[in-house]
């Protein structure tokens, strides 16, 4: 049950998967995809599965605007790319740090990009 007056960043707080919504680059729809997240105070990290070649990260240089949802409650915000090497990496190790070692190498193939959501 939902908690009165409970924020998109304290719903994202208590969750390790969100939903996200982007513009196809291509067709103009909506395209709605499950996401690992690390959440920083008021950023969350992204990190596509397959770095710049993820098709919902292509979608999001294309037209920067992301939803984020967290169990019905979302909000639209501008997505920032990550594409500095150390930068990356560091976000990386937020994700290995949340998720596991194994599980990130598990599931993810390339780590040259991430995304910056700010929700402020």
């Amino acid at each position: 049950m939902a908690i009165a007056n409970e924020s998109l960043q304290d719903r994202l707080a208590r969750f390790r998967q969100t939903q996200i919504t982007v513009i196809g680059r291509k067709s103009g729809r909506a395209i709605s995809r499950p996401v690992w997240f690390v959440l920083e105070g008021s950023k969350v990290y992204l990190l596509p599965v397959q770095g710049s070649d993820t098709q919902w990260y292509k979608n999001a240089l294309k037209n920067p605007r992301i939803r984020i949802e967290a169990r019905g409650l979302g909000a639209e915000y501008p997505a920032v790319p990550v594409t500095d090497a150390k930068a990356v990496k560091s976000v990386v190790e937020k994700f290995r740090e949340k998720y596991g070692k194994a599980d990130v190498k598990k599931y993810y193939s390339k780590f040259d990009v991430a995304v910056l959501v700010n929700l402020n």
